[in-house]
């Protein structure tokens, strides 16, 4: 994560590889759906566990792959690991999303603005 907040800080954006794992991760709806159970509050990983029909280690891939991603962190006290969401990384994926949004907004007023004239100009 610390490599996040250098990006930020510089307004440049974070590298292809953090965002791939991002969308990696929540390319899953299982994995998409404890971010969003994970945003409410956080939560051990029996109760995130409990709505699934999976076998516990499939459902700690899961886990795994969110935490690898930086999505949620985990501590653990005594024998009880809990979950939380790790909001700034959501904000990665926002922020790149963004960028595109206004990068094809940009190429659609362009074309637009190119159709206008040419009809203008009767050559459609």
């Amino acid at each position: 994560m610390l490599a996040h907040a250098s990006h930020s800080r510089t307004g440049s954006p974070p590298p292809a590889a953090v965002i791939d794992g991002i969308f990696r991760a929540l390319s899953d709806p299982t994995r998409r759906d404890v971010v969003a159970r994970l945003s409410a509050k956080p939560a051990s990983v029996s109760e995130l566990a409990a709505p699934y029909k999976m076998a516990m280690p499939s459902f700690l891939e899961h886990l795994k792959v969110l935490e690898a991603s930086g999505l949620v962190s985990s501590e653990k006290k005594g024998r009880v690991r809990t979950y939380q969401l790790a909001s700034e990384r959501l904000k990665v994926a926002e922020d790149w999303l963004s960028r595109q949004r206004r990068l094809w907004e940009q190429r659609l007023d362009q074309l637009d603005a190119y159709l206008l004239k040419l009809n203008k100009d009767g050559v459609t």
